[in-house]
């Protein structure tokens, strides 16, 4: 419609109409978007007020699912729908550079290597060599909220959350409809898991679990562990009180009893180091560039 005339508006009304008009629009959008949030977590939020353990208290789960910072991840997990293991460029490790750095890291982190050693068994060079391929010795920890990757994939156990994601994400994967399906439930049972641990992990040791940043599978920390192994294998390697992933004398210690409760011990052969090895990453090639990066760092080469 057009004014002419006397009847046809300022420009200053045309700009009060027009930014009134954005207004609305945007506030339709965030609330559309704050309804769709809400649809894809209930039945997550419902699963965990059942639980009886002492940290699922009513308020702290209403708290966190009301939050303005907790979001659906769905770019976050779309990766673990497209992510191949064997096409991770593992050699980067082997670099001049990486092997300088990780040279340095031991002889800066040399008391607390030794501490773990003692205490472990475990050698400071394969512990190092896990911390320079897990976050390049603490550089990169991932900038993905925990809570939020494991709740989005944890909440795709029900089928609408999964319709919701199979529409922002089936032209960015191979898989089919039915593939998809198996995959996200059995993810989504494992994020569970993983998420139920988390809140018993962060109320335990009192972090905000809004807080937390790791990777888009939700590992944490310079050692990127899980929530499930920070419960079991995380220790406070500075006697703080708390197991702090961040830290690194937590980080060294909780690698260390990780790779011991999986079999390691002082004098241990090549194959069964490699068993220690593979149960903190289950991959062939993963194994490999840890050993070498130890080779190489205990040949000083």
């Amino acid at each position: 419609m057009k004014f002419y005339g006397k009847y046809a508006p300022c420009p200053k009304i045309n700009r009060i109409l027009f930014f009134v008009c954005i207004s609305i629009l945007l506030t339709c959008g965030y609330a559309a978007g704050l309804k769709t949030a809400d649809r894809f977590f209930a039945p997550l939020k419902q699963r965990l007020l059942s639980e009886k353990k002492p940290a699922f208290n009513a308020k702290l789960i209403n708290n966190l699912f009301s939050s303005p910072r907790l979001t659906a991840n769905i770019k976050g997990i779309s990766r673990y729908f497209k992510h191949n293991e064997a096409k991770l460029n593992y050699d980067q490790f082997l670099s001049a550079d990486s092997i300088g750095k990780a040279k340095a890291y031991m002889k800066n982190h040399k008391q607390e290597l030794l501490k773990a050693k003692k205490e472990y068994g475990v050698d400071p060079a394969v512990i190092t060599a896990i911390m320079l391929v897990e976050t390049r010795l603490g550089a990169y920890t991932g900038k993905q909220s925990v809570f939020g990757i494991l709740a989005t994939m944890a909440a795709l156990a029900d089928k609408d959350a999964r319709d919701f994601f199979w529409s922002r994400i089936h032209k960015q994967t191979n898989l089919t409809r039915s593939r998809f399906d198996k995959k996200a439930k059995a993810k989504a049972q494992w994020a569970y898991r993983e998420l139920t641990a988390y809140i018993q992990y962060t109320s335990r040791d009192g972090f905000d679990p809004l807080a937390l940043k790791g990777s888009y599978a939700g590992a944490l920390g310079l050692a990127q562990f899980m929530p499930t192994n920070i419960l079991t294998l995380g220790r406070d390697g500075n006697k703080d009180g708390r197991v702090d992933l961040f830290n690194h004398d937590d980080a060294i210690a909780s690698i260390a009893e990780y790779l011991k409760h999986y079999g390691w011990k002082p004098g241990i052969n090549r194959k069964t180091a490699r068993k220690a090895v593979y149960n903190y990453n289950h991959s062939s090639y993963y194994v490999d560039i840890i050993l070498k990066v130890a080779d190489r760092l205990k040949a000083g080469s």
